[in-house]
């Protein structure tokens, strides 16, 4: 078997779409012996910031010397990426092993009505718990796919929990308030298990505290447990900031990603890093956590791509993403004349993003779609153009376009969706982008 076919039976499981609960996860890793308790595990949720709250964690917990595993998702750079152990993306002949272990166990599954049609994501999930149990990790950071309580992740047995942001997003599966959405989230949080939280809004928070209460969980809430304060931006690209909590403050600080976001997901994972390193008494030393976040880097948040011109790509998602990408737009950007090349899915909130990103007086936004099976359809956008709003039929057309007439006052932005951005990042570094990184 060759990784194309290895990957393209694992999206062959894809048209199962997402389905909530937790049967058929269940009855794939009780077949392989349950690889899932036998793995300690860190699991991150949230609607916002997990994949840097991830990245930052593992940087933390490498420079104490463990072997770290993390599942997240999307990919940016490659399908393998996916299932990482310490930054590097599962080979393709350990890929092709777990397809050809799991292929016929979950055909075999399709044949049982109650737990047929096992999910692309539910396949991944078992075969990274699969692949760190082999490969003997010290701990694995699992990232939710979608909410938390009915994830297929949720059949981990975490040592720590922890939710990042609360949104509004996937309200057709989570529901249409942030108090339905907390409390999906707040599903991951188990009995007796320390639950750290980011920056959650007091309803999100309120929802959060009842269900830690109830499962007797100790709640290290963001301002409360643990505070950071932002100082000013680094000399170079990145943040500096101050954290402090029980164990004392540090105030040399560095992220190597922008954002008051950044600042606050990089606390969380301090946060989270030092509880780990309590129950499993590891010591944990300040130069080495400013080692791991200034070496802490994530594909696709605010990552300037190139400098001259300056390209930057955001994985802004939905409303709540975009605000924050809005605030760091407005105070890292305000010399330049902002192009923002722009497409999302349709189960988005497309029309609450646009109006978000045109409160930026200088931009002017391309709106596009892109080769996905959910991706917007231009038809249904038409009525967003204005002064500020103009379509590109073909994104490598309007790409392509924005470029060539960028002089030195020119900033371009891709945002509105991660898988729209791993595409136009994938061209760019083809054109030879990436002159800072």
């Amino acid at each position: 078997m060759k990784i194309e076919e290895a990957i393209a039976w694992i999206h062959s499981r894809l048209p199962f779409g997402s389905r909530p609960g937790l049967d058929r996860v269940e009855s794939l890793l009780e077949v392989v012996g349950h690889p899932e308790r036998k793995v300690k595990t860190i699991h991150i949720a949230g609607t916002n910031g997990k994949g840097s709250t991830v990245t930052y964690l593992r940087c933390l917990l490498e420079e104490a010397g463990l072997t770290v595993g993390t599942f997240t998702s999307p990919y940016i750079e490659s399908f393998n990426e996916r299932i990482s152990i310490n930054g590097q993306g599962i080979p393709d002949q350990d890929l092709i092993g777990l397809v050809n272990k799991y292929q016929p166990l979950v055909e075999q599954l399709d044949r049982f009505e109650a737990v047929s049609g096992i999910t692309e994501f539910e396949t991944l999930t078992a075969m990274a718990f699969d692949y760190f149990l082999n490969k003997e990790v010290d701990v694995a950071i699992i990232e939710v796919g979608l909410g938390g309580l009915l994830d297929s992740t949720n059949v981990a047995v975490p040592m720590l929990t922890g939710i990042t942001t609360i949104g509004l997003d996937h309200t057709d599966i989570l529901g249409e308030t942030i108090e339905e959405i907390a409390a999906q989230k707040a599903g991951i949080i188990k009995q007796g298990i320390p639950v750290v939280t980011g920056n959650v809004e007091k309803r999100a928070l309120e929802v959060i505290k009842k269900q830690a209460k109830l499962r007797n969980a100790p709640l290290f809430a963001y301002d409360d447990a643990y505070h950071v304060e932002y100082k000013h931006p680094a000399e170079s690209w990145g943040e500096q900031f101050t954290f402090s909590n029980d164990h004392g403050k540090m105030t040399r600080l560095t992220t190597s990603m922008i954002g008051q976001h950044q600042v606050e997901n990089a606390g969380m994972a301090i946060e989270l890093y030092q509880i780990y390193c309590l129950k499993e008494k590891i010591p944990f030393r300040e130069k080495e956590i400013i080692k791991g976040l200034k070496r802490a880097h994530w594909p696709g948040r605010m990552e300037k791509l190139s400098n001259e011109p300056l390209v930057v790509l955001d994985g802004a998602h939905n409303a709540h993403a975009v605000k924050r990408l809005v605030q760091n737009l407005k105070k890292e950007f305000k010399e330049y004349h902002i192009n923002v090349l722009f497409s999302a899915l349709r189960t988005k909130n497309v029309e609450s993003m646009i109006e978000q990103l045109k409160k930026v007086p200088n931009i002017h936004i391309y709106l596009t779609t892109f080769e996905h099976p959910k991706a917007i359809e231009l038809s249904n956008v038409s009525d967003l153009v204005d002064d500020k709003v103009s379509i590109v039929s073909l994104w490598q057309f309007g790409l392509a376009e924005i470029l060539e007439k960028m002089t030195d006052e020119d900033a371009l932005v891709v945002t509105g969706s991660l898988y729209f951005i791993s595409d136009v990042r994938n061209l760019l570094l083809q054109l030879g982008g990436n002159d800072e990184l």
